[in-house]
This record gives C-alpha cells, structure tokens and sequence, in this order.
C-alpha cells in the first residue's frame, strides 16, 4: 500500500470575533483528521478563506485575496482553495462561476463536513484521518455536498451550503492559539430580524450549546493556563439551555477556578436587565466593560431597523448599569445614513453620543445586503454615498473626541493589565485592562500572560502609555 502523505491546510479569516472562532474550529475539525495547520498559503496544500458578509468592502476584498491565491495556484496545479463563512453562504454557489479557480464553496453550518469535502476533491490526510474520523462526525449527518460543475482539467467544484438548525458544533472545540485569552462560542446564528442584517440568512437561527459543555471547554482553558474568557454570542445574552438563562451561565464560568476575567459580546439592548447586571456587578471575574449596540439615536430609524427598542428603553438600561457598575467602561456600535435617515434624525444620534458618552464607538456608514429587508425600502429612501461619508465622518470625529476627553480624565489611574502581546517597540509589552482599555509599558515579552499593574501617564485618545507599580489593595479600615 503506498503510504499517504500528511496534507497541509492553512486558514486565513476576515471579520468578526465569531469569524476568528469559525476559523479556529475549523483548524481544529482538520488538525483531528491528521492534517497539520501552517502559517501561510505558500506552505499549504488547502487553503480556506474564511469571511464575513456584513459590508460589501469586505466581500470585495476577500475576492481580491482569492484572486491573489489563484496565483498561487499556477505554481501548485494541485492547490485547493476554498472560502467558507458568510460570505459564501450569501453568494451560495454562484461564487464559484465569479472565481472558476475556487474548489469548495462552503457555509458556517458545513465545517463539520470539511474532512469529507476534501475527500470528494481526491485530498486526503495522512492513514490515521480514517481514525480521527468518527468523534468530528459524531451526532452530525452527512454532509450536503452538492457538485456545482466538474471538469478533466480542473475537476470537480463543490458547494456546502445546507444550513442546518441542530448544528451548534457540539462535541467540536477549536485549535486554540496559545496565550491568556480565549474566545468560547455558547451561540450561534440570530432570532432577530434587524432589517440591515445579513446575519440571520447566512448562519441561521439561534442555536446555543449545553451549559455544560461550555463549563468544561472553561475548565480545559484554565487548566492549560488561560485566565481570560470571551463568551461569544451573536446576541449572546438571549442565551438559554433549558431554564438556565444567560446571567446564570455567566455567574458559573466567572466561578471556575483559575479564570480571573470573563467578557462576553455581543449582548442585544433588550435583554440586558436587572439579573444580568447584579450578576456583573457581584462576581469579582466579570469585567468592568459592556458593548451595547445602539445603531442609532433616533426612534423612527430604530423601529425601521427593528431593533425593538427605543432611545428612553436604552438610556434606561445604561442607567441601571451605571448605577450598579459605577466605573463601567462602555461601547457602542453605531450606523449612519439608513435608508430614510433625515439630516435631524442623524443629529439625534450625535446626541445620544454625547448623552451617553461611549468610551469607545465602532461606527459604520450604512451597506446595503442583498437579502435584508432593508433593500425593499423605496428608492428614495436610500442616501448618496457622499452624504453617507460626510455623516460618518463627523460621527467618527465627535467619537474620537468624547474617547480622548474621557481618556485624558483617566490618566493618573493605576489599572490591572493582562500583558498580552509585544509592544511595537522593543522592549515593550502591550495588554488591556479589565475596562478593555489598551496599555503600552516596558517589559519583557516573555511576561505575556502575566498580571501587572499600571499607572497610566498618557493617552493618545485611543491607548495608553505608562509604568509598571508595584500595587496592593487598600486594606479595609477599622471601625
């Protein structure tokens, strides 16, 4: 029997943090069936691009990137490539007519399949994948693979596209990067139908993992010595398994030993109430830090968006937070120019940015989505792209200005940092406090991971520069 070589894949992801953990489950599904992940396409057999669909520059790069590997694919005849993600979802199979040179088109509900897709293509991992093949398939049918076009020279095309309402990845985890920090999916896919969003038509319906097998990803985090969790969520905290709601899967992972600091994103403004926020407030792991997506600060923009909530409901919510976590870091994400926005209904929203002053604001001019409700609006509803730039840009400099005012405010502050990078200078480490603010000091890389403390002496607006101080808690004083 003529012994099989190791195959070698490499996966190269755009987008969101629930992109970066498709894309590390993905590593993980064909690291099991024996193949070996490197670090670049030039090293691969397989490729997969891994994408996102929100805005259209981000589906027009990754078809840049793929027409860049087609390049490489003229030196390797033999080369796979396939995109996989939302994108692929949203485009299906047409994909493969617009890049001819793309083997496999594939969705986020097909990446349990992947070891048998290569298969179809004639890839195979070394003899022990047939060994590794049963726990990736296990309480998982078939995959759908349908053959969208085949030829002597090219070979077969493939597209993976069934979107499938049981497939929430258990049994799965992912190839884990090594550091401090790790992103652990509890969700995926979307209810709510916000007519701007692409999400719920490329990755489905809500479908949430069993607590427990979230609690013992946890455990296995924080015995390798990860100390930071991110709980991810399309809207995470509408989470349930069972009768536990999400304010009780957040209390039980800030409760594992060994865990210092939980996160979680990206909650919806309707379900943050008041079990959730006495959660926040009680257990020490929870972070100080909380991303609310407004999308806007006008009332008949947000019942247009079907967000299902209206400006007073918001503020009413971020008081609460504010009453409780005092010292709670918050931030936002922001859309301009929807379909029908006035010029006043867009200056609401730069009041509700100044009412609230986010610490930060991820903002964005509205993109129109094939398949959204929105694309159903009037013509004339839809704003010029230079008005549009003109509202992100006064957006963007109000933002900037509201961080660098409340920056500024915090310098002088003595702040926990998790060390989590190098610094871009040598000699220096980078990492961010538990309010998710990012901190440059001198130190040494191999004190990634560790625990300092940090007065911050200056700000750029966005980060902060300082020292590392030696820090103890003010003991209680005697009554």
């Amino acid at each position: 029997m003529t012994e099989k070589l190791v195959k070698r894949a490499y996966v190269e992801t755009y987008g969101c943090q629930m992109n970066i953990s498709d894309g590390e489950l993905m590593e993980g599904i064909l690291e099991h069936s024996g193949y070996i992940i490197v670090g670049s396409p030039e090293e691969a057999d397989v490729v997969l691009v891994n994408t996102c669909a929100i805005r259209e520059h981000a589906e027009k790069r990754v078809l840049g990137r793929v027409s860049q590997l087609n390049g490489l694919k003229q030196d390797k005849p033999d080369l796979i490539i396939g995109v996989t993600g939302c994108m692929a979802q949203r485009i299906g199979s047409t994909l493969l007519d617009q890049a001819p040179y793309v083997d496999i088109v594939m969705g986020p509900d097909g990446y349990r399949g992947l070891p048998e897709t290569l298969r179809r293509l004639g890839i195979a991992s070394a003899d022990k994948d047939e060994e590794h093949a049963g726990p990736v398939s296990a309480s998982a049918s078939a995959p759908s693979i349908e053959v969208v076009s085949e030829s002597k020279k090219r070979g077969p095309q493939l597209a993976v596209l069934k979107l499938d309402i049981d497939e929430n990845y258990q049994g799965l985890e992912q190839r884990r990067q090594d550091g401090p920090s790790a992103w652990v999916p509890i969700q995926r896919g979307c209810d709510h139908r916000c007519t701007y969003c692409i999400v719920p038509y490329v990755r489905g319906g809500e479908k949430n993992r069993p607590f427990d097998e979230v609690l013992a990803e946890v455990r296995r985090l924080a015995d390798r010595g990860v100390t930071e969790v991110t709980l991810l969520g399309q809207t995470v905290n509408s989470y349930q398994w069972g009768d536990l709601l999400f304010p009780g899967l957040l209390r039980l992972v800030a409760q594992v030993d060994g865990i210092r600091r939980v996160r979680f994103t990206s909650p919806h403004p309707r379900d943050v109430n008041e079990v959730l926020v006495e959660v926040m407030a009680t257990e020490a792991a929870v972070c100080e830090q909380l991303h609310l997506p407004a999308q806007s600060g006008n009332n008949r923009t947000l019942k247009r968006m079907l967000r299902r909530y209206t400006v007073d409901m918001l503020l009413e919510k971020i008081d609460m937070v504010r009453k409780s976590i005092p010292d709670i870091a918050l931030s936002t994400d922001i859309i301009v120019a929807f379909p029908g926005e006035t010029d006043a209904e867009f200056r609401d929203t730069l009041d509700l940015m100044r009412t609230v002053r986010f610490d930060e604001a991820f903002t964005y001019k509205y993109s129109l989505r094939d398949g959204t409700p929105a694309t159903r609006f009037p013509e004339r509803d839809f704003i010029a792209s230079e008005e549009a730039q003109t509202r992100l840009a006064e957006l963007i400099e109000l933002s900037r200005q509201i961080q660098g005012q409340i920056n500024s405010s915090e310098v002088g502050r003595v702040e926990e940092v998790l060390i989590e990078h190098q610094g871009r200078d040598p000699g220096q480490v980078r990492g961010r406090t538990r309010r998710n603010k990012v901190v440059v000091f001198d130190g040494d890389v191999e004190r990634v991971g560790d625990y300092a403390h940090a007065l911050l002496e200056r700000t750029t607006g966005a980060t902060f520069s300082g020292s590392e101080v030696a820090y103890s808690k003010p003991e209680m004083a005697l009554v």
